[in-house]
């Protein structure tokens, strides 16, 4: 019987990038004088508590997709371009790039995961040569505008192990011959799943959690 094909599953925020793309677009609106002050307000607040772990990714996730209530998609991906260029790709984190390189020498299958958003993260994949993007799609209502929802389910917890099943039944992956990284406590259901799963400048949850299962810890650089 033939084995599946061996993948690198790579989580974007705070592992790939040694920072919050969230937290980046707050500054690149900040920047462009488009701020709106109770949206800084609500996500200042909100960015507090995660900080704690005081509340859920999913949570800190829908304040972060309010900003999107009434906008046009096409509208966000006229600056998607520079936002990466300018405010991500400076910060993407040197090991993890040697990372993404070995695993490109090995063939393995370039996927990368995150609970951050499709229209900005496919330039990413397009830049460092990954395969397959699962993320976090926006919803357009039915007037054209988005919602401030997203269009599915949250590409975090639970969901983010649930896309990377489907995809590896779908393409022929072995997940018990995979890699995995990420930094969260909310990347657990998908490290779990995945043979050689690491961390990546772990929470303190996530990092007790590694040191309790032997899993390796890794720097950004």
């Amino acid at each position: 019987m033939d084995q599946g094909k061996i993948a690198a599953f790579f989580d974007f925020d705070k592992t790939l990038v040694e920072v919050e793309s969230p937290r980046m677009g707050m500054k690149w609106l900040w920047d462009k004088r488009m701020m709106p002050f109770g949206y800084m307000i609500r996500v200042l607040a909100a960015n507090f508590l995660h900080s704690r772990h005081l509340l859920s990714e999913e949570r800190m996730t829908m304040v972060a997709l309010s900003f999107y209530k009434n906008r046009r998609l096409p509208d966000l991906q006229i600056y998607a371009e520079e936002f990466y260029h300018e405010y991500l790709k400076p910060y993407l984190a040197p090991q993890m790039l040697s990372r993404v390189d070995f695993h490109k020498s090995e063939g393995h299958v370039l996927v990368l995961i995150s609970g951050s958003l499709r229209y900005y993260l496919e330039l990413v994949v397009k830049d460092l040569g990954f395969h397959y993007l699962l993320c976090t799609d926006l919803e357009v209502g039915g007037d054209g505008l988005l919602t401030g929802k997203p269009d599915g389910p949250l590409c975090i917890d639970a969901n983010k192990k649930d896309q990377a099943m489907d995809l590896a039944d779908e393409v022929g992956l072995d997940l018990q011959r995979s890699y995995a990284y990420g930094n969260h406590q909310a990347d657990i259901p998908l490290l779990e799943i995945i043979g050689r799963p690491h961390v990546v400048e772990p929470t303190i949850p996530l990092k007790k959690v590694a040191i309790q299962r032997s899993w390796p810890i890794l720097s950004f650089r």
